[in-house]
């Protein structure tokens, strides 16, 4: 996983809603497909785009495969937008030209 994989992931809006959908509980392909107005397999690809990304876990349940969400990745990738907003020990910040 790279940042680039999850910002590419996080670039959809369909795979945006599906990270809401999945915040509020784990859910089969079936139950996400349920919400939205597009193909199966449609679903399924953007599925296993946040699975490349390691956004979306799945475990195996019976016939079914449920999704949940993997908050660590998220967690990471905010840390990692937090360190432009952070200022060195000298009270200058990071980002500006020759420090």
């Amino acid at each position: 996983m790279t940042v680039n994989d999850t910002f590419k992931a996080l670039s959809d809006p369909t795979r945006r809603q599906i990270l809401k959908l999945l915040k509020a509980g784990d859910l089969s392909a079936g139950e996400i497909a349920d919400h939205f107005q597009m193909s199966k397999p449609s679903i399924s690809h953007h599925l296993n785009v946040m699975k490349q990304a390691k956004l979306v876990l799945d475990e195996r349940k019976g016939q079914s495969i449920i999704y949940s969400l993997n908050t660590t990745v998220i967690q990471d990738t905010l840390g990692w937008l937090m360190e432009f907003t952070r200022k060195d020990e000298g009270g200058k910040e990071d980002d500006k030209p020759g420090s």
